[in-house]
């Protein structure tokens, strides 16, 4: 008579998924990610190693998975401040201050950004995953701002690189200036200097 093959409930099977990529962040970000092994993230995340390759074939896997899993929880957090019938720049303005608010509740995750956003080791399919089709929202934006002859007629590529690379720089000053986090003039001005380098 054969044994009842015995499985682990899929809450189990989740939360070891989830441990290993919450370890990963933490690691990827204070070691670096040629300072991190698969092992050290196995071990800190309580998981076995195989564990872990059961999950993620690779370290790379395992890293493309989490910028991929963090920009969808970040498009997310966006999604719900747009809001039709606004005016184009007041739009604009309600998801670059999200965005900003984003970071500064998920500083590990934005460090991440940062990190993996300007490496080597980013491919340009999961780049272009990341900002054309979890964030195809905002291309749609530039192109209706384009439209209605607010934003510049550059190629919406380009555009696109522009408003991630100037998003970067205000979230990393924030990051190292916590206390100007919540000071109007400084969240403020940081949305102008992004809309007059869109304008046309």
């Amino acid at each position: 008579m054969n044994k009842p093959v015995t499985t682990q409930p899929i809450e189990i099977i989740k939360d070891k998924r989830q441990a290993i990529l919450d370890t990963a962040l933490t690691l990827f970000v204070s070691q670096g990610f040629h300072g991190t092994s698969t092992a050290s993230i196995a071990k800190q995340a309580g998981v076995a190693t195989g564990t872990l390759f059961h999950h993620f074939p690779s370290k790379e896997a395992l890293m493309e998975c989490l910028f991929l899993t963090i920009k969808q929880e970040f498009a997310d957090a966006l999604l719900l401040n747009i809001h039709k019938g606004n005016d184009l720049k007041h739009n604009a303005m309600q998801l670059w201050q999200s965005a900003i608010d984003w970071s500064l509740a998920n500083p590990v995750k934005q460090l991440f950004f940062q990190q993996y956003s300007m490496s080597p080791m980013i491919t340009p399919k999961v780049r272009d995953q990341a900002m054309n089709s979890i964030l195809g929202f905002i291309s749609e934006l530039i192109k209706q701002g384009q439209m209605m002859g607010l934003i510049a007629h550059y190629p919406v590529e380009l555009m696109l690189e522009n408003c991630h690379g100037q998003y970067l720089a205000a979230t990393r000053f924030f990051i190292d200036n916590p206390q100007l986090g919540t000071n109007k003039d400084y969240r403020n001005a940081s949305f102008e200097l992004f809309w007059k380098a869109m304008q046309s």
